[in-house]
């Protein structure tokens, strides 16, 4: 086993869906293999606009041939595991390359950096994963801090660990990746509920939106961006309780069961469409929406 970068772009040419699978051919298997049982960093590429750089993590569950594509590969991702950055982390900063591993012995950077899939040393991989969790709202818990964390018994945790296993382990918390996810899909919806438009900050500074899954993470919805949606507690309300949803085209969809149709309509913004985020890739994904329209809408 062993930490892995996995290359991926939105309009890759191969069959992937980061929150489940990687499609590659034979070339990469053995490094695929390599990661399987371990965590991956997915790295979009420096000549995508807008790259992302790195943008996510994963845990590779298993590897098989994939049954539709003869000579290709699946890795397959360990559902729950997959987790956008809220910070999109770039190939170099003013320190110079964050994945030190790539450079060669003259300081400069070498082939490796090519290659869509390539091992990834446990301190280069601590140092993406604390750039991409940094910033913003706390992560990690206060030294001080008395609550319980769902799977945890140790009374202290210190905000800085030392040990990248430690970290990720720290990752399987359902608090800690609600705050991650919160915060990248509040950043995606610039703080606006996307169903009535509204950005409503209180008195401490704090949005007044929640980050919602669209399929539910007990419904096995994954932490992606493109599963989110920015809404209000009023909003949040009706979207759990069927009373509200989308089209594939992002039309809000009203229940026939809902008891004041007049008064959701005058809530929705004016448009009739839920609000989206500038990005292709953090738009809601049409396979969640046809989800939630099947197990939760009350038509």
């Amino acid at each position: 086993m062993g930490f892995g970068v996995f290359i991926h772009r939105t309009d890759s040419i191969y069959d992937d869906s980061p929150a489940e699978r990687y499609q590659f051919p034979r070339q990469y298997l053995g490094r695929v293999e390599a990661c399987a049982g371990d965590w991956i960093v997915y790295y979009e590429p420096r000549k995508v606009v807008e790259t992302r750089g790195y943008f996510a993590i994963a845990k590779v569950a298993d590897v098989v041939p994939d049954p539709t594509a003869p000579g290709m590969f699946l890795a397959l991702i360990e559902p729950g595991s997959y987790l956008d950055f809220p910070n999109a982390v770039p190939f170099t900063d003013a320190a110079g390359v964050i994945e030190q591993g790539l450079l060669n012995e003259d300081g400069r950077i070498s082939g490796r950096a090519q290659a869509a899939v390539r091992s990834l040393s446990p301190a280069d991989f601590d140092r993406i994963l604390a750039r991409g969790l940094g910033d913003g709202p706390t992560i990690l818990p206060r030294v001080d801090s008395d609550a319980p964390l769902d799977g945890f018994q140790e009374e202290h945790v210190p905000f800085a660990f030392e040990e990248s296993r430690a970290r990720v382990s720290y990752l399987s918390s359902r608090l800690v990746r609600d705050r991650v996810f919160r915060r990248t899909v509040l950043k995606a919806y610039d703080e606006r509920c996307a169903i009535s438009g509204l950005k409503l900050i209180n008195g401490g500074g704090r949005a007044e939106v929640a980050a919602a899954h669209i399929q539910p993470v007990q419904a096995n919805g994954p932490d992606i961006i493109s599963n989110g949606l920015a809404l209000s507690g009023t909003a949040h309300w009706m979207f759990d309780r069927g009373l509200i949803s989308l089209s594939d085209e992002l039309e809000i969809l009203i229940s026939r069961q809902a008891n004041d149709p007049d008064g959701v309509r005058a809530f929705i913004n004016r448009s009739g469409r839920a609000l989206a985020p500038r990005r292709i890739f953090e738009r809601p994904h049409p396979r969640f929406l046809s989800w939630h329209r099947e197990h939760c809408f009350k038509q």
